[in-house]
C-alpha cells in the first residue's frame, strides 16, 4: 500500500510539473542598451603611445534599463573604475563630466569623451571583424592626462581572446 501511495504521489507531481508549460519558448528581449553592451578588448593609449595592451572592459545597462545610460567598467584590469555614462542610443555614442566611479575604497571621478560604438569597425588580432569601441578618459587622481582606449568586442573565438 506504501508503495501504491508512493507511486501515485510522485505521479501526480510529475503531471503537475509538466502541465505548467504556457507554450513556445519564452522570449525575455533585450535590454534598451543592447548595441551597445558588452565585454571588449582594448588598448589604452596616451597621445600615441602604448600604456597597456589589450585589457578587458565591459559596458552593460543600469537596472532602470532606460535608454539613457550605461555602465562601463574596466573590472580593475586598467585603472579601477566603474562609472554610469550617459548614452545616445541613436548615434551609439556615450560620454560625461565627472562621473562618479562606484569602486569601493577608490573614491574618484571619471571623465569620457568621445566614446563611439562602430558596428563592424574593428579587425581583431585573429583578423576577424567585430564591433569596435573608442574613448577618451580622464581620471581625478591624474588630472590632464587623457587616455585613448580603443578595441573590439569579445567574439568567444579562441584567436581573439587576451
Amino acid at each position: 500500500m506504501r508503495d501504491l501511495f508512493k507511486t501515485l504521489t510522485v505521479a501526480i507531481a510529475l503531471i503537475a510539473l509538466s502541465s505548467c508549460d504556457e507554450g513556445g519558448d519564452f522570449d525575455p528581449g533585450a535590454t534598451q542598451v543592447v548595441e551597445m553592451s558588452g565585454d571588449w578588448f582594448v588598448q589604452t593609449f596616451v597621445g600615441d603611445v602604448l600604456v597597456l595592451d589589450y585589457s578587458q572592459i565591459s559596458t552593460y545597462n543600469t537596472a532602470a534599463d532606460d535608454g539613457t545610460e550605461i555602465w562601463v567598467d574596466d573590472h580593475g584590469n586598467i585603472w579601477d573604475f566603474k562609472v554610469k555614462s550617459p548614452v545616445d542610443l541613436q548615434q551609439l555614442t556615450f560620454s560625461g563630466s565627472d562621473l562618479t566611479s562606484v569602486v569601493e575604497d577608490y573614491n574618484i571621478t571619471v571623465s569620457i569623451s568621445n566614446g563611439t560604438i562602430t558596428k563592424d569597425g574593428a579587425t581583431t588580432t585573429g583578423g576577424n571583424t567585430a564591433d569596435q569601441i573608442s574613448f577618451d578618459v580622464e581620471f581625478s587622481d591624474d588630472p590632464g592626462t587623457i587616455y585613448t582606449m580603443i578595441g573590439y568586442k569579445r567574439n568567444g573565438l579562441l584567436e581573439d581572446e587576451h
